[in-house]
């Protein structure tokens, strides 16, 4: 618990505009939350920044068929936030001697597959192993309901072939962090449910923080929900075993801000260990967690996505700014959400899409910008001009028409994203910027 020592003073000039700054901001924060509510996001949210919580609300409610709020209190299952509690698991076992992140998996899984001998508890825990994600599994929806041992989990994907070679790429692998968690339970003994709860949870006074269960009575547990054609829907089983330590405990807001304030306040790990978990390696990916720089902010976050819930997490640094938005309606708002509340908090300029202004651009300047954008390998954005309109169609997605702001700056209405159209010195047009989730993805023009 946060205590507040009220002092009375008078209030010199100097000091009225920063406090009218701040209440301002979170005014600001109020209305892009309620801007979401309740078509895009049921949740809570909390803005801490210094020590001091901002905003800390829920919104929406935690189950609709009795219109039970949202709150602070509400507990969400989190999804791949789990990972960092994982990886924050394996440092504490080589603090004590039990491992080194530098181990082979074999060391400690003496049948483990021969295509595994290169693979260490480093690849794991960054995304490098190249075992493939079992989440990906054309049988994985067909099996996701069932009651699994951990053991079984890992035989799941254990004898399919790598994908690459170990620390040559980054492919996101839900498989290496299961596999993170079925290590831990054999060096230390105990269930990964117990090492969490016994090792981070308690220490840090996380009372509302578990390993979530399907049939356990967990007070103030919030259901889980999906948008569907008429609203929302309850979202789909997925049995609580087979997420396991890549994805499978809950918590609630202020549980995370313990969370935050321990792990980077040194009350978990040492100087050493902590800054090991936070040193990216490839694809700004550390260990259970991505290390990036926004609009000159350094930033460490992950986000969860999972059955009925989306989550997302920050901490930047700087000014011990930390974000939580843990929502129960699956969809994208957690991240955009997160992106705008950190960039209010620090003195930035959000806009929403209802404040964009439509101005009309020649057909000429549109023709221009049909073709192909490549902003990955795998994923490209495919501009149209149909009926006069500018389309554009993500890969394996719906086409959803764009809406100039500027001859070069266009805004989607169905999300909260905009695009802006590069050019060279010539004047043609070379590439594109996606703006959405507080992130700018650069595409080239094919």
């Amino acid at each position: 618990m946060f205590r507040r020592i009220v002092i009375a003073v008078v209030l010199s000039a100097s000091c009225l505009p920063q406090d009218t700054t701040q209440n301002d901001r979170v005014a600001r924060m109020e209305q892009i939350i309620q801007a979401a509510v309740p078509k895009r996001f049921m949740g809570s949210v909390l803005v801490a920044q210094n020590g001091k919580i901002l905003l800390d609300k829920g919104y929406g409610f935690a189950n609709l068929e009795w219109e039970i709020p949202n709150s602070p209190a509400s507990k969400f299952r989190l999804g791949s936030i789990t990972k960092q509690f994982t990886a924050a698991s394996i440092m504490l076992l080589e603090e004590r001697g039990k491992l080194k992140i530098e181990d082979p998996v074999k060391k400690y899984m003496a049948d483990a597959p021969a295509a595994w001998d290169k693979i260490t508890i480093f690849h794991l825990l960054t995304h490098t192993s190249g075992i493939p994600s079992f989440t990906s599994f054309p049988d994985y929806r067909s099996r996701e309901a069932e009651a699994i041992t951990p053991e079984k989990l890992v035989a799941w994907f254990r004898d399919k072939p790598l994908e690459f070679q170990p620390g040559e790429k980054w492919n996101y692998s839900n498989s290496g962090y299961v596999l993170l968690g079925y290590l831990i339970e054999r060096i230390s003994g105990q269930t990964y449910s117990d090492f969490v709860q016994k090792n981070i949870f308690t220490p840090l006074g996380m009372k509302d923080s578990g390993y979530d269960s399907n049939s356990l009575i967990i007070p103030h547990r919030a259901s889980g929900y999906t948008p569907g054609e008429g609203g929302p829907v309850n979202a789909g089983f997925v049995h609580m075993s087979i997420p396991l330590s890549a994805g499978a405990l809950y918590s609630t807001t202020d549980d995370l801000l313990r969370w935050e304030q321990g792990l980077f306040g040194g009350k978990l790990l040492t100087a050493a260990s902590l800054a090991k978990m936070i040193t990216p390696f490839k694809e700004n990916y550390a260990f259970g967690v991505g290390v990036t720089t926004t609009n000159g902010h350094k930033m460490i976050s992950h986000n969860g996505g999972i059955e009925g819930f989306n989550t997302a997490m920050a901490y930047y640094p700087d000014d011990a700014l930390v974000v939580v938005v843990l929502a129960n309606l699956n969809g994208g708002a957690a991240d955009d959400l997160s992106a705008k509340l950190a960039k209010v908090a620090h003195g930035e300029k959000v806009v929403l899409p209802t404040e964009r202004k439509e101005i009309t651009v020649s057909q000429e300047i549109l023709k221009r910008y049909v073709g192909t954008y490549e902003l990955r390998p795998t994923f490209s954005l495919v501009m149209t001009l149909e009926n006069g309109q500018l389309m554009a169609q993500a890969t394996n997605q719906q086409k959803n028409p764009l809406f100039a702001e500027s001859e070069t700056m266009f805004f989607l209405k169905i999300v909260d994203a905009q695009v802006e159209f590069v050019k060279n010195d010539k004047g043609e047009v070379t590439g594109m910027v996606l703006h959405q989730n507080g992130r700018d993805t650069k595409g080239v023009k094919k």
